[in-house]
């Protein structure tokens, strides 16, 4: 992987991150991760696709509690071999979302937690879960969105690789999954999530302010990023895509 792709992730190997995020270094956490699957309703032993797994939290709680076959794949190589220390033997790989090294219509279906707004080509990265799904496979996606349409743009130019430099409104992401060939029957907002872990890094770091300058590159000017969040208002969601044919 390039180091232009590593930086995109890098963030979520960050102490100030994890020691509040945890393994799992996402708003919900597993419990969002446990509704997600109980919408997809699939049995055991359904192939699953954790996309942009980070140290895999998600896919050994597939394996062990929902007995799924489940595997991951990420860009960072710090994330993943800490995964496979924590777990010897998760089925954890190093790959770009946007060129999956999995074999067309192989899977029952891709999770993809806080991932998809990180991806250089977003659009490419859809069409690439929709390759390797089957028909009338199913994508869950939990994400940042900007609720504030118009102060998205504001996100994208902040100093930052993280989810939150890459919310899109929800019209225009729902606008990109239609494109690569998905319905989305089910769309729910979860920003409580995205609350619940900004008061924890609140009372971690003693105010956000100080948590974004242990986060960004040495030098950066943090003072724009608190009004680009005002502006946009960030949200988090959970949705539910199938492949069409």
């Amino acid at each position: 992987m390039s180091a232009m792709v590593d930086d995109r992730v890098r963030v979520y190997a960050q102490p100030p991150l994890r020691q509040v995020a945890g393994d799992a270094i996402r708003p919900g956490g597993l419990e969002l991760t446990e509704r997600a699957v109980a919408h997809w309703g699939l049995p055991p032993g359904a192939r699953v696709l954790d996309l942009g797994c980070g140290t895999g939290a998600s896919v050994e709680h597939l394996r062990t509690q929902r007995r799924m076959w489940a595997m991951g794949l990420d860009v960072s190589a710090p994330l993943l071999r800490e995964g496979r220390e924590r777990q010897a033997g998760l089925p954890l790989l190093q790959a770009s979302g946007e060129r999956l090294p999995v074999a067309a219509g192989s899977v029952d279906a891709v999770l993809a937690e806080c991932t998809l707004s990180l991806m250089a080509d977003l659009g490419q990265a859809l069409a690439e879960c929709h390759r390797v799904l089957r028909p009338r496979g199913l994508l869950a996606v939990t994400d940042l969105y900007a609720r504030q349409p118009d102060g998205a743009a504001t996100l994208h130019g902040l100093p930052l690789c993280s989810c939150l430099s890459g919310a899109l409104p929800r019209e225009e992401f729902a606008g990109h999954l239609r494109a690569a060939g998905f319905e989305v029957p089910i769309w729910e907002d979860h920003s409580g999530a995205l609350g619940s872990l900004a008061a924890q890094l609140i009372m971690a770091h003693g105010s956000l302010d100080r948590f974004w300058r242990q986060m960004v590159p040495s030098g950066a000017d943090t003072a724009q990023i608190g009004p680009a969040i005002a502006a946009a208002r960030p949200g988090y969601f959970l949705l539910i895509a199938r492949a069409l044919p």
